[in-house]
């Protein structure tokens, strides 16, 4: 009886993920952050993340993420591995939750083409344990793509154009209730930013999601924040 209730409750929240208004735009309001030690091959980066289903008021999601990064003296990848606490909430009035912890690893390296386009890859793997489901993994790979309009280099007072496209495929395709296909989501924003300085830049733009169930747009809000920090017994 006590599965019978709790497999009731699941499809309820999935179907009520699948009556999500596609229509009605959505709000992200993120905060990246990465601290970088001198003298060190090793840093921490994460983000923290407010997802709205419209403007602001119906939780989407809250993303919480950080994790330690990792860069070899003869290498321009950065390599991490982190933890997430993810809280997903029903488009609507329901006020009903569901929370996710995830571990991650992350390789991400940049390059630049053409004087003034910024690429940027990232692969991410990550192990999912979402309330009520069965163990998963999924992969994902992104690729950004930054242009300097009034520089050729991304510094300080420069603004830029931003994209990515971001894809995720599944890797266990059940998940204790039912089958997911192989392809879980795809993410595509173009946005505008602008560099404040070495240690700060602003981005705002427009993202498509594409899911299995449904297909939204969303406006993004970012700050994204550079730390370097010096060894404090320094005279």
């Amino acid at each position: 009886m006590k599965y019978l209730f709790l497999s009731l409750g699941l499809l309820l929240s999935f179907t009520a993920l699948s009556q999500v208004e596609e229509s009605k735009l959505g709000s992200w309001y993120m905060y990246f952050y990465n601290v970088n030690f001198e003298e060190s091959n090793f840093g921490v980066q994460g983000d923290f993340q407010y997802r709205n289903w419209n403007s602001i008021g119906d939780l989407e999601q809250l993303l919480l993420r950080s994790g330690v990064t990792y860069r070899t003296d003869d290498s321009s990848v950065l390599f991490t591995l982190g933890y997430a606490n993810i809280t997903t909430g029903s488009p609507g009035r329901s006020s009903s939750t569901i929370n996710e912890n995830r571990i991650y690893q992350e390789a991400l390296f940049g390059q630049k083409i053409l004087q003034r386009v910024h690429l940027t890859h990232r692969f991410r793997y990550e192990q999912r344990w979402i309330e009520n489901q069965d163990f998963r993994t999924r992969l994902r790979y992104n690729l950004f793509i930054n242009v300097g309009l009034n520089s050729k280099e991304l510094v300080p007072k420069t603004f830029y154009t931003a994209f990515y496209n971001e894809l995720f495929i599944n890797g266990e395709r059940n998940n204790g209730i039912s089958e997911v296909e192989l392809f879980d989501r795809n993410r595509t924003y173009f946005g505008l930013g602008y560099i404040i300085s070495n240690s700060a830049k602003v981005q705002f733009g427009w993202m498509r999601q594409e899911t299995e169930t449904f297909s939204k747009n969303q406006l993004q809000f970012s700050f994204h924040h550079n730390l370097n920090l010096k060894n404090s017994d320094q005279n």
